[in-house]
C-alpha cells in the first residue's frame, strides 16, 4: 500500500499548471554501508494528475494499493540538500499498481501467440442466452 501524503503544482511546457500527488511507500529498514546499523526509511514518488487542488487536498492520507519501486533511467544530476554533495543518479522512483509490481522492469515478451475466438459463444442476435 502507498499513501497520499501531499501534493505540488508543477508547470508544463506551455505555461499551464497542473499538480502531482506526493505517495510514500511502507517504512523498511535499510542496513548502512558506512556503520552497519539499521535505519528506518520510506520511498516517495510523484504521480501526475488531472485533479484540481480542492481535490489534491481532500486526497491527502488516503491509502491506495500498489509499491513505490526503483526504474532505470537515463542518468541526471542530483543535489543531496543536507550534504550540498552532487551526485549522478540511474534510476527513479515511480509508483507501480499492485498488479503490475512484479513485472514492471521485465522486457515485452517477442513470443506472438495465435489466438482464435469460438464464434458460437457470442450472440447472434443481440440477446443474452444461458
Amino acid at each position: 500500500m502507498v499513501r497520499i501524503i501531499d501534493y505540488k503544482e508543477r508547470k508544463r511546457e506551455d505555461g499551464t499548471f497542473f499538480y502531482v500527488l506526493e505517495i510514500q511507500g511502507g517504512i523498511e529498514m535499510v542496513k548502512s554501508k558506512e556503520t552497519g546499523n539499521f535505519y528506518a526509511t520510506v520511498k516517495k514518488a510523484n504521480v501526475p494528475s488531472t485533479f484540481d487542488e480542492q481535490t489534491c487536498i481532500s486526497l491527502i492520507g488516503s491509502e491506495m494499493p500498489g509499491k513505490v519501486i526503483k526504474e532505470e533511467c537515463e542518468p541526471y544530476d542530483y543535489v543531496v540538500q543536507e550534504t550540498g554533495e552532487e551526485l549522478i543518479l540511474y534510476h527513479r522512483w515511480v509508483y507501480a499498481p499492485e498488479d503490475e509490481t512484479e513485472t514492471v522492469n521485465r522486457k515485452p515478451s517477442t513470443e506472438i501467440k495465435s489466438i482464435k475466438a469460438d464464434a458460437d459463444v457470442f450472440s447472434q442476435n443481440g440477446v443474452l442466452v444461458h
